[in-house]
């Protein structure tokens, strides 16, 4: 993956849309994200998550914009499905996914530890804090949420429950020596 795939904002996402939205929803949901993410709204204002949303709008309600840029999406969307489609599912699969689903547990768990008064993680910063396909993520949190151990927030953000808590804390030494194992044999 090139590192214009890692660094580029998924418009999509950050509009929480289908690529095949029309305008009208395009604008309509931009408006309520707008509101809600303003930097003057002094309940949920996050600055940046704005400036992703306007940019996001910037681009995709104009139809000139929006073609060049769906193009360029497709073709990140083609790189990563080919990740993903590689076929057979091994041993070695399944422990990377473990593993996986333990460090959006960990991260999870820090942001609740270290800012209290804000503890969630949106889908979109997953994948520059851990640097897995947004693909992968979605299905780790998906399992994650089905077991109870985290969940989603009004504005979309995941956060860990009580007892996503007293799983990583009950597991931590078999954890530990899981992740100690899978950087020894780094196949």
């Amino acid at each position: 993956m090139s590192s214009d795939d890692e660094a580029a904002v998924d418009h999509y996402e950050a509009l929480q849309i289908s690529a095949n939205a029309e305008l009208d929803t395009i604008h309509r949901v931009y408006r309520l994200l707008a509101q809600r993410f303003h930097p003057d709204n002094a309940e949920t204002g996050d600055a940046s998550r704005f400036r992703m949303i306007s940019e996001a709008y910037r681009v995709l309600s104009e139809p000139e914009s929006r073609a060049r840029y769906d193009v360029q999406h497709a073709a990140r969307q083609q790189r990563r499905w080919r990740l993903v489609s590689s076929g057979n599912q091994s041993e070695h699969d399944f422990e990377s996914e473990q593993i996986l689903r333990l460090t959006v547990l960990e991260a999870l768990y820090t942001k609740r530890r270290v800012e209290p008064g804000a503890p969630g993680i949106y889908p979109t910063e997953f994948e520059g804090l851990i640097g897995q396909p947004r693909e992968h993520i979605e299905f780790a949190l998906w399992f994650l949420i089905q077991k109870k151990l985290v969940d989603r927030t009004d504005d979309s953000r995941t956060v860990i429950t009580g007892a996503g808590v007293e799983y990583l804390e009950q597991n931590y030494r078999e954890n530990l020596k899981r992740r100690r194992l899978a950087a020894a044999n780094p196949t």
